[in-house]
């Protein structure tokens, strides 16, 4: 088991091909415990060749890494017992209700009957699931499938779950509560390794995002350090008075003035410090602001000026995650 003091997960140039085909070509990891580290990618990327390695199961081609303090190529079996998978597809047994898929789960870690029983209670109770627990789980919703699914992977309460593209599908209130889960889990002590097409679910959710493209990873930070790696960022000042958009425009003149709408857009990177420079030449000016506005890229245009893709979708490079 990992000790607090150790990351959760650490990789070392992972390498990976698929015939002539790289998928991962050296990529570094680094991800605290209790965190949510979210990797974002296009398709084809490696996102989902990353979580397989991860995860045991397929072999990397190059370097080394370490999931929950255990060495992936010399102690698999450790790593599966402190890991948990929710991949793409769910692993839900349809002609099974949800009670059972989740004695089946329990009987799989040997928690025994008695305390397999238990879990099962609990889990059912933690992700809203009793009162459909003797139903099939065939006549679940598309959300319930996916917290009876998260739920199966928490039986051996992991200390990492790797959650490849979890609220693929589900509507924005099912996606919402799927988020509070993962929050929850986190909060417990949990790390999450997230991959997802979903730009805003990386922005709520993670610590850490990674962009990777091509098979290497092209930047990483936190949601806010990636915005500031992008032009595009501005302060909108608006005016009453069309002189004092003149004068404003004088004050900064690297500026976009709106005639129509009165406004001056001054370039920022967002920062405490731009935004206070900004104010303290607006004070000295004296300029008369109606109101102002601050304008940040979002993970969008983050994605689009660092990779080139249209948006970030599933790996095909290889077989989706569909086991645990």
């Amino acid at each position: 088991m990992a000790t607090p003091s150790q990351p959760a997960i650490t990789a070392t140039g992972l390498r990976r091909s698929f015939g002539e085909h790289v998928v991962l070509d050296g990529i570094d990891l680094h991800v605290p415990r209790g965190t949510v580290f979210s990797l974002l990618g296009a398709n084809g990327a490696g996102k989902t060749t990353t979580v397989k390695i991860l995860s045991t199961l397929i072999k990397a081609d190059g370097g080394s890494a370490r999931v929950a303090g255990h060495d992936l190529a010399t102690e698999p079996d450790a790593v599966r017992a402190a890991i948990g998978v929710t991949g793409q597809f769910s692993a839900v047994d349809n002609l099974l209700t949800g009670r059972e898929n989740l004695v089946l789960m329990a009987d799989l870690h040997r928690l025994g009957r008695s305390a397999g029983r238990r879990r099962v209670i609990e889990l059912l109770d933690q992700f809203d699931l009793a009162d459909a627990a003797d139903k099939p789980a065939s006549t679940y919703s598309g959300g319930m499938r996916r917290r009876l699914d998260l739920a199966m992977t928490l039986v051996g309460t992991p200390e990492v779950i790797f959650l490849d593209e979890p609220t693929t599908g589900l509507d924005p209130r099912s996606r919402r509560t799927m988020w509070e889960i993962i929050r929850e889990l986190v909060r417990g002590g949990v790390t999450i390794f997230l991959t997802t097409q979903y730009l805003e679910e990386a922005d709520e959710l993670a610590d850490r995002i990674a962009l990777l493209d091509h098979g290497r990873l092209v930047a990483e930070g936190t949601a806010e350090q990636l915005k500031r790696l992008v032009p595009g960022g501005h302060v909108s000042l608006r005016f009453t008075d069309p002189e004092e958009l003149d004068l404003a425009t004088r004050v900064f003149p690297d500026g976009t003035r709106d005639d129509e709408a009165l406004t001056l857009q001054v370039p920022s990177d967002g920062g405490v410090q731009t935004l206070r420079t900004l104010l303290d030449r607006v004070a000295d000016a004296s300029l008369e602001v109606d109101s102002l506005s601050m304008h940040t890229p979002d993970l969008d245009d983050v994605f689009l000026s660092l990779t080139g893709s249209s948006s970030p979708t599933g790996d095909p490079a290889s077989p989706k995650v569909a086991s645990r």
